[in-house]
């Protein structure tokens, strides 16, 4: 994968099937809003931070303990100007097994620097990844977009506030 994608990486005191299973429940991590399931080729699963970003994925390839991609077929950024920007875009997991426990090499792959998306959502996935997934992996408990948060909670929780104009999504 090229340097043309945004990549995270966090190393935990897991085995490979323990990291692909909390991947795969993406409600601890990520989302409790999603609907559909995630863990199965072909499975298709829906993400939404209201009024924000809104996404659906669909599984392509699952292996067990080494790899889970998911592809975007449907998107909506409501802060950039090309709203599908995800679409056709994918989001993969690659584990591999280490002396300490399991790497987890995130990327999406087609969120580019130069995309206008890139700051933002390379800021929420960093946060995702590297705080929320590996929390779960390493204490039990994830901080996924609650049901409770709204958007705007989402982006200060992020460190986006000052990136997007939050009254233009009123």
């Amino acid at each position: 994968m090229s340097d043309k994608n945004f990549t995270a990486t966090i190393t935990v005191d897991k085995t490979p099937e323990e990291a692909f299973a909390a991947i795969n429940d993406v409600w601890s991590w990520w989302s409790e809003t999603v609907e559909g399931t995630t863990g199965t080729v072909g499975d298709s699963y829906r993400f939404e931070v209201p009024g924000i970003h809104r996404c659906t994925m669909t599984t392509t390839e699952s292996v067990p303990g080494k790899r889970l991609v998911w592809h975007v077929t449907d998107s909506h950024l409501a802060f950039i100007a090309d709203t599908a920007e995800w679409e056709d875009t994918d989001v993969v997991f690659d584990l591999t097994e280490t002396a300490t426990g399991t790497e987890i090499r995130f990327t999406h792959v087609g969120l580019a620097p130069e995309d206008e998306c890139y700051e933002v959502c390379s800021n929420a996935w960093s946060a995702y990844i590297t705080t929320s997934l590996h929390d779960l992996l390493t204490t039990g408990t994830g901080d996924p977009f609650r049901r409770t948060s709204t958007g705007e909670s989402e982006l200060i929780k992020h460190g986006n506030a000052a990136l997007v104009n939050l009254d233009a999504l009123r």
